[in-house]
Protein backbone atom coordinates (compact mmCIF):
# COMPACT_ATOMS: atom_id res chain seq x y z
CA UNK A 1 0.00 0.00 0.00
CA UNK A 2 2.74 1.99 0.90
CA UNK A 3 4.78 1.67 -2.93
CA UNK A 4 1.26 2.56 -4.56
CA UNK A 5 0.74 5.72 -2.79
CA UNK A 6 4.08 7.24 -3.27
CA UNK A 7 4.61 8.54 -6.58
CA UNK A 8 8.16 8.78 -6.30
CA UNK A 9 8.24 5.14 -6.29
CA UNK A 10 9.08 3.22 -9.66
CA UNK A 11 7.59 0.55 -11.09
CA UNK A 12 5.10 -0.25 -8.76
CA UNK A 13 3.14 -2.29 -11.22
CA UNK A 14 5.78 -4.88 -11.42
CA UNK A 15 6.62 -4.59 -7.37
CA UNK A 16 2.58 -5.54 -6.55
CA UNK A 17 2.99 -8.28 -9.21
CA UNK A 18 5.49 -9.84 -7.19
CA UNK A 19 4.11 -9.22 -4.16
CA UNK A 20 1.00 -11.55 -5.19
CA UNK A 21 3.18 -14.16 -5.40
CA UNK A 22 4.44 -14.47 -1.79
CA UNK A 23 1.39 -15.60 -0.04
CA UNK A 24 -2.22 -15.91 0.21
CA UNK A 25 -2.32 -12.37 2.29
CA UNK A 26 -0.11 -10.48 0.19
CA UNK A 27 -1.58 -11.95 -3.34
CA UNK A 28 -4.89 -10.21 -1.75
CA UNK A 29 -3.81 -6.90 -1.04
CA UNK A 30 -1.28 -6.65 -4.12
CA UNK A 31 -4.23 -7.97 -6.70
CA UNK A 32 -6.59 -5.27 -5.31
CA UNK A 33 -4.27 -2.17 -5.73
CA UNK A 34 -3.19 -3.34 -9.07
CA UNK A 35 -6.91 -3.09 -10.52
CA UNK A 36 -7.39 0.00 -8.99
CA UNK A 37 -5.86 1.21 -12.41
CA UNK A 38 -6.31 -0.77 -15.88
CA UNK A 39 -5.61 -0.62 -18.95
CA UNK A 40 -7.40 -2.23 -21.76
CA UNK A 41 -5.97 -1.79 -25.55
CA UNK A 42 -7.20 -5.49 -27.36
CA UNK A 43 -9.61 -7.76 -27.60
CA UNK A 44 -7.13 -10.37 -25.64
CA UNK A 45 -6.71 -7.83 -22.49
CA UNK A 46 -10.48 -7.48 -22.42
CA UNK A 47 -11.32 -10.93 -22.74
CA UNK A 48 -8.70 -11.75 -19.76
CA UNK A 49 -10.23 -8.91 -18.09
CA UNK A 50 -13.99 -10.32 -18.18
CA UNK A 51 -12.70 -13.56 -16.71
CA UNK A 52 -10.98 -12.21 -13.34
CA UNK A 53 -13.61 -9.62 -12.33
CA UNK A 54 -16.75 -12.25 -13.14
CA UNK A 55 -18.79 -11.71 -10.32
CA UNK A 56 -20.28 -15.27 -10.21
CA UNK A 57 -17.27 -15.59 -7.98
CA UNK A 58 -16.30 -14.23 -4.71
CA UNK A 59 -12.53 -12.66 -5.97
CA UNK A 60 -14.51 -11.67 -9.23
CA UNK A 61 -16.56 -9.16 -7.22
CA UNK A 62 -13.69 -7.38 -5.36
CA UNK A 63 -11.47 -7.38 -8.18
CA UNK A 64 -14.46 -5.22 -9.96
CA UNK A 65 -15.16 -3.48 -7.04
CA UNK A 66 -11.68 -2.43 -6.99
CA UNK A 67 -11.33 -0.78 -10.03
CA UNK A 68 -11.70 3.07 -9.79
CA UNK A 69 -9.93 3.94 -12.98
CA UNK A 70 -9.51 2.64 -16.78
CA UNK A 71 -8.12 3.30 -19.51
CA UNK A 72 -8.85 2.02 -23.05
CA UNK A 73 -7.80 2.40 -26.69
CA UNK A 74 -10.38 2.20 -30.01
CA UNK A 75 -7.44 1.51 -32.32
CA UNK A 76 -9.17 0.93 -35.51
CA UNK A 77 -5.87 0.18 -37.38
CA UNK A 78 -4.83 -2.71 -34.52
CA UNK A 79 -6.05 -6.50 -36.10
CA UNK A 80 -7.69 -7.55 -32.90
CA UNK A 81 -8.61 -4.29 -31.38
CA UNK A 82 -10.77 -3.62 -28.33
CA UNK A 83 -14.46 -3.21 -30.07
CA UNK A 84 -16.78 -0.75 -28.93
CA UNK A 85 -19.21 -3.32 -27.37
CA UNK A 86 -16.60 -4.75 -25.16
CA UNK A 87 -15.41 -0.77 -24.43
CA UNK A 88 -18.56 -0.65 -23.25
CA UNK A 89 -19.12 -4.14 -21.32
CA UNK A 90 -15.56 -3.29 -19.28
CA UNK A 91 -16.87 -0.24 -17.51
CA UNK A 92 -20.39 -2.06 -16.65
CA UNK A 93 -18.38 -4.37 -14.72
CA UNK A 94 -16.98 -1.85 -12.16
CA UNK A 95 -19.31 -0.44 -10.41
CA UNK A 96 -17.37 1.98 -8.15
CA UNK A 97 -15.79 3.16 -11.72
CA UNK A 98 -15.33 7.23 -11.27
CA UNK A 99 -12.40 7.89 -13.77
CA UNK A 100 -12.21 7.12 -17.28
CA UNK A 101 -10.17 8.00 -19.98
CA UNK A 102 -11.05 7.05 -23.78
CA UNK A 103 -8.34 6.99 -26.45
CA UNK A 104 -9.48 6.46 -30.42
CA UNK A 105 -7.43 6.58 -33.59
CA UNK A 106 -9.24 5.97 -36.80
CA UNK A 107 -7.80 3.73 -39.62
CA UNK A 108 -6.33 4.93 -41.67
CA UNK A 109 -5.84 4.03 -45.58
CA UNK A 110 -4.46 1.45 -46.73
CA UNK A 111 -0.54 2.22 -47.41
CA UNK A 112 -0.89 5.96 -46.05
CA UNK A 113 -1.45 5.76 -42.26
CA UNK A 114 2.00 6.43 -41.58
CA UNK A 115 3.86 6.19 -37.95
CA UNK A 116 5.00 10.00 -37.13
CA UNK A 117 2.62 11.34 -39.72
CA UNK A 118 1.66 15.38 -38.65
CA UNK A 119 -1.30 15.34 -36.77
CA UNK A 120 -3.41 17.18 -39.70
CA UNK A 121 -3.14 13.77 -41.38
CA UNK A 122 -4.01 11.69 -38.17
CA UNK A 123 -7.45 13.69 -38.19
CA UNK A 124 -8.23 12.39 -41.09
CA UNK A 125 -8.34 8.65 -40.40
CA UNK A 126 -11.87 7.41 -40.16
CA UNK A 127 -14.03 5.64 -37.23
CA UNK A 128 -17.43 4.75 -36.93
CA UNK A 129 -19.70 6.74 -34.37
CA UNK A 130 -20.73 4.82 -31.06
CA UNK A 131 -24.20 2.66 -31.64
CA UNK A 132 -27.39 2.46 -29.97
CA UNK A 133 -26.44 -0.46 -27.84
CA UNK A 134 -22.87 0.66 -26.98
CA UNK A 135 -24.34 3.89 -25.37
CA UNK A 136 -27.21 2.10 -23.77
CA UNK A 137 -24.32 -0.33 -22.29
CA UNK A 138 -22.46 2.73 -20.85
CA UNK A 139 -25.70 4.10 -19.33
CA UNK A 140 -26.61 1.18 -17.34
CA UNK A 141 -23.70 1.05 -15.95
CA UNK A 142 -20.98 3.71 -13.26
CA UNK A 143 -21.68 7.16 -13.00
CA UNK A 144 -18.34 8.38 -14.06
CA UNK A 145 -17.07 11.38 -12.85
CA UNK A 146 -13.78 11.90 -14.57
CA UNK A 147 -13.43 11.92 -18.18
CA UNK A 148 -10.45 11.83 -20.11
CA UNK A 149 -11.49 11.67 -23.90
CA UNK A 150 -8.23 11.67 -26.57
CA UNK A 151 -9.74 11.39 -30.44
CA UNK A 152 -6.72 10.98 -33.62
CA UNK A 153 -9.86 10.38 -35.90
CA UNK A 154 -12.71 12.17 -38.26
CA UNK A 155 -15.34 11.63 -35.96
CA UNK A 156 -16.50 14.90 -34.05
CA UNK A 157 -19.46 13.01 -32.56
CA UNK A 158 -18.08 10.40 -30.30
CA UNK A 159 -17.48 13.28 -27.67
CA UNK A 160 -20.93 14.43 -27.72
CA UNK A 161 -21.84 11.12 -27.65
CA UNK A 162 -20.20 10.26 -24.41
CA UNK A 163 -21.08 13.53 -22.74
CA UNK A 164 -24.43 12.85 -23.54
CA UNK A 165 -24.27 9.32 -21.50
CA UNK A 166 -23.00 10.91 -18.04
CA UNK A 167 -24.62 13.75 -16.83
CA UNK A 168 -22.33 13.01 -13.10
CA UNK A 169 -19.16 14.38 -14.90
CA UNK A 170 -17.76 17.18 -12.83
CA UNK A 171 -13.96 17.17 -14.80
CA UNK A 172 -13.24 16.77 -18.52
CA UNK A 173 -10.40 15.94 -20.35
CA UNK A 174 -10.67 16.22 -24.01
CA UNK A 175 -7.47 16.53 -26.96
CA UNK A 176 -7.62 15.77 -30.62
CA UNK A 177 -10.23 16.27 -33.40
CA UNK A 178 -12.09 19.60 -32.50
CA UNK A 179 -15.95 18.98 -31.53
CA UNK A 180 -18.07 20.28 -33.94
CA UNK A 181 -21.81 20.97 -32.68
CA UNK A 182 -24.56 19.55 -35.05
CA UNK A 183 -26.28 22.15 -36.89
CA UNK A 184 -29.52 21.70 -35.47
CA UNK A 185 -30.29 23.33 -31.83
CA UNK A 186 -29.17 21.26 -29.11
CA UNK A 187 -29.70 21.46 -25.18
CA UNK A 188 -27.21 22.96 -23.58
CA UNK A 189 -24.41 19.94 -21.58
CA UNK A 190 -26.43 19.41 -18.52
CA UNK A 191 -23.30 18.99 -16.36
CA UNK A 192 -22.10 21.22 -14.02
CA UNK A 193 -18.34 20.99 -14.68
CA UNK A 194 -15.38 21.66 -11.55
CA UNK A 195 -12.35 21.08 -14.37
CA UNK A 196 -11.53 21.69 -18.15
CA UNK A 197 -8.64 20.56 -19.49
CA UNK A 198 -8.18 21.19 -23.35
CA UNK A 199 -5.84 20.39 -26.15
CA UNK A 200 -8.20 20.67 -29.33
CA UNK A 201 -6.02 20.91 -32.94
CA UNK A 202 -7.64 24.43 -33.39
CA UNK A 203 -9.29 26.69 -31.17
CA UNK A 204 -13.29 25.52 -30.71
CA UNK A 205 -15.69 27.99 -31.17
CA UNK A 206 -17.41 30.41 -28.60
CA UNK A 207 -20.59 28.88 -29.58
CA UNK A 208 -19.36 25.42 -28.59
CA UNK A 209 -17.85 26.41 -25.57
CA UNK A 210 -20.80 27.96 -24.07
CA UNK A 211 -22.80 25.31 -24.85
CA UNK A 212 -20.22 22.90 -22.80
CA UNK A 213 -20.03 25.42 -19.89
CA UNK A 214 -23.40 26.58 -20.01
CA UNK A 215 -24.16 24.86 -16.44
CA UNK A 216 -20.61 25.41 -15.20
CA UNK A 217 -20.93 29.00 -14.34
CA UNK A 218 -20.35 29.12 -10.39
CA UNK A 219 -18.49 25.51 -10.16
CA UNK A 220 -15.90 25.82 -12.52
CA UNK A 221 -12.48 25.70 -10.42
CA UNK A 222 -9.91 24.56 -12.81
CA UNK A 223 -8.87 25.40 -16.37
CA UNK A 224 -6.40 24.19 -18.50
CA UNK A 225 -5.50 24.92 -22.03
CA UNK A 226 -2.64 23.48 -23.85
CA UNK A 227 -3.14 25.52 -26.73
CA UNK A 228 -3.70 29.05 -27.57
CA UNK A 229 -7.36 30.32 -27.11
CA UNK A 230 -8.20 33.20 -29.57
CA UNK A 231 -9.45 36.49 -27.83
CA UNK A 232 -12.66 35.96 -28.00
CA UNK A 233 -12.91 32.48 -26.28
CA UNK A 234 -10.26 33.83 -23.57
CA UNK A 235 -13.10 37.10 -23.35
CA UNK A 236 -15.56 35.00 -22.59
CA UNK A 237 -14.33 32.23 -20.42
CA UNK A 238 -12.82 34.94 -18.37
CA UNK A 239 -16.27 37.30 -18.38
CA UNK A 240 -18.46 33.97 -17.46
CA UNK A 241 -15.66 32.06 -14.91
CA UNK A 242 -13.36 34.45 -13.68
CA UNK A 243 -14.85 34.77 -10.11
CA UNK A 244 -14.34 30.82 -9.27
CA UNK A 245 -11.17 30.40 -11.11
CA UNK A 246 -9.04 28.73 -8.76
CA UNK A 247 -6.26 27.39 -11.37
CA UNK A 248 -5.64 28.37 -14.70
CA UNK A 249 -3.15 27.53 -17.30
CA UNK A 250 -2.38 28.65 -20.34
CA UNK A 251 0.59 28.31 -23.09
CA UNK A 252 1.51 31.59 -23.09
CA UNK A 253 0.45 34.69 -21.75
CA UNK A 254 2.26 37.45 -24.13
CA UNK A 255 0.02 40.14 -24.69
CA UNK A 256 -1.24 43.47 -22.92
CA UNK A 257 -5.30 42.06 -23.53
CA UNK A 258 -4.32 38.29 -22.60
CA UNK A 259 -2.12 39.68 -19.19
CA UNK A 260 -5.68 41.47 -18.31
CA UNK A 261 -7.68 38.70 -18.82
CA UNK A 262 -5.81 36.44 -15.83
CA UNK A 263 -5.85 38.92 -13.82
CA UNK A 264 -9.47 39.84 -13.47
CA UNK A 265 -9.41 36.12 -12.15
CA UNK A 266 -8.99 36.91 -8.93
CA UNK A 267 -9.40 33.79 -6.54
CA UNK A 268 -6.61 32.60 -8.43
CA UNK A 269 -4.59 30.00 -6.11
CA UNK A 270 -2.98 28.14 -9.09
CA UNK A 271 -0.95 29.80 -12.37
CA UNK A 272 1.02 28.02 -15.24
CA UNK A 273 2.23 29.70 -18.11
CA UNK A 274 4.98 27.46 -20.39
CA UNK A 275 5.81 29.79 -22.30
CA UNK A 276 9.59 31.75 -21.46
CA UNK A 277 8.11 34.94 -22.49
CA UNK A 278 4.95 36.55 -20.35
CA UNK A 279 3.93 40.37 -20.21
CA UNK A 280 5.30 41.61 -17.22
CA UNK A 281 2.16 43.67 -15.85
CA UNK A 282 1.03 39.89 -15.01
CA UNK A 283 3.62 39.68 -12.45
CA UNK A 284 3.47 42.82 -11.05
CA UNK A 285 -0.31 42.00 -9.56
CA UNK A 286 -0.73 38.50 -9.01
CA UNK A 287 -3.56 37.42 -6.77
CA UNK A 288 -3.10 37.93 -3.28
CA UNK A 289 -3.79 34.05 -2.94
CA UNK A 290 -1.89 32.46 -4.89
CA UNK A 291 -0.27 29.55 -3.99
CA UNK A 292 1.75 28.04 -6.84
CA UNK A 293 3.21 29.69 -9.93
CA UNK A 294 4.32 27.55 -13.08
CA UNK A 295 6.28 29.29 -15.63
CA UNK A 296 8.75 29.03 -18.19
CA UNK A 297 12.54 30.40 -18.38
CA UNK A 298 14.97 30.95 -21.06
CA UNK A 299 17.96 33.05 -21.19
CA UNK A 300 16.07 36.35 -22.02
CA UNK A 301 13.28 35.97 -19.49
CA UNK A 302 12.63 39.09 -17.08
CA UNK A 303 13.26 37.65 -13.95
CA UNK A 304 13.27 40.76 -11.80
CA UNK A 305 9.04 40.85 -11.70
CA UNK A 306 9.20 36.97 -10.39
CA UNK A 307 11.82 38.09 -7.76
CA UNK A 308 9.31 41.01 -6.58
CA UNK A 309 6.35 38.73 -6.78
CA UNK A 310 7.81 36.18 -4.08
CA UNK A 311 8.94 38.83 -1.77
CA UNK A 312 5.56 40.50 -2.05
CA UNK A 313 3.42 37.39 -1.43
CA UNK A 314 2.03 35.95 1.12
CA UNK A 315 0.38 32.78 0.55
CA UNK A 316 2.61 31.68 -2.25
CA UNK A 317 3.95 28.12 -1.64
CA UNK A 318 5.76 26.72 -4.62
CA UNK A 319 7.08 27.85 -7.75
CA UNK A 320 8.02 25.28 -11.17
CA UNK A 321 10.39 26.57 -13.72
CA UNK A 322 10.41 24.76 -17.31
CA UNK A 323 13.76 25.65 -17.92
CA UNK A 324 14.31 26.22 -21.88
CA UNK A 325 17.38 25.82 -24.11
CA UNK A 326 19.76 28.44 -22.26
CA UNK A 327 17.69 29.20 -19.09
CA UNK A 328 19.58 27.24 -16.52
CA UNK A 329 22.54 30.30 -17.39
CA UNK A 330 19.96 32.75 -16.65
CA UNK A 331 22.08 35.74 -14.63
CA UNK A 332 19.14 36.49 -12.29
CA UNK A 333 18.07 32.62 -11.35
CA UNK A 334 20.27 32.59 -7.84
CA UNK A 335 18.29 35.68 -7.35
CA UNK A 336 14.99 33.63 -7.80
CA UNK A 337 16.48 30.70 -5.45
CA UNK A 338 17.32 33.74 -2.62
CA UNK A 339 14.01 34.48 -2.69
CA UNK A 340 12.57 31.48 -2.51
CA UNK A 341 14.86 30.23 0.62
CA UNK A 342 13.71 33.55 2.76
CA UNK A 343 10.07 32.99 2.04
CA UNK A 344 10.09 29.46 2.67
CA UNK A 345 8.78 29.12 -1.12
CA UNK A 346 9.86 25.47 -2.76
CA UNK A 347 11.47 25.68 -6.09
CA UNK A 348 11.02 23.03 -8.81
CA UNK A 349 13.36 22.86 -11.99
CA UNK A 350 12.99 21.29 -14.91
CA UNK A 351 13.62 20.95 -18.49
CA UNK A 352 11.86 18.25 -19.60
CA UNK A 353 8.12 19.44 -20.79
CA UNK A 354 6.23 16.43 -20.20
CA UNK A 355 7.52 16.47 -16.50
CA UNK A 356 6.98 20.06 -16.26
CA UNK A 357 2.83 19.62 -16.97
CA UNK A 358 2.90 16.85 -14.84
CA UNK A 359 4.04 18.09 -11.99
CA UNK A 360 1.27 21.28 -12.36
CA UNK A 361 -1.49 18.32 -13.33
CA UNK A 362 -0.79 16.59 -9.89
CA UNK A 363 -1.06 19.75 -7.99
CA UNK A 364 -4.32 20.70 -9.87
CA UNK A 365 -5.59 17.04 -9.69
CA UNK A 366 -5.28 16.86 -5.80
CA UNK A 367 -6.73 19.99 -4.88
CA UNK A 368 -9.64 19.94 -7.49
CA UNK A 369 -10.05 15.88 -6.37
CA UNK A 370 -9.86 16.82 -2.71
CA UNK A 371 -12.68 19.41 -3.35
CA UNK A 372 -15.08 16.65 -4.81
CA UNK A 373 -14.27 14.18 -2.38
CA UNK A 374 -12.41 11.87 -4.32
CA UNK A 375 -9.08 11.97 -2.53
CA UNK A 376 -10.29 8.97 -0.42
CA UNK A 377 -11.41 6.62 -3.31
CA UNK A 378 -8.32 7.08 -5.14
Amino acid sequence: EAAYDNEQVPYYNAFLKNASLVCKDWSFIAQRLLFRNVCLTTQTAYIAFQEAVDRATSRGCMLGDAVVRMKVVLDQNQPYRLSHKSFARAVSFCPNLYELNVAVYGEGAPGLDIVGAPDASRMKRTMPAFDQRTLALLRSGPKISALQFSNWSDNSTSLLQLLDVWPSLVSLDVSGTTPQLPEESVEPFPCALRELRTNFQTTPSVEFMRWLLHNSTGSLRVLDLAREPTPEVLEYLVSEHASTLESLALPSCGTHESAAAVLRCTELRELKIESAWAAPMLYKSLPHGLQHLALGVDADTPLAPIVQAIKRSHDLRAITMQVWHGGEQHPQLAAVKIACGVKGVELRQTNDVPEFRAITVRIIAFSSARAYGLRNAS
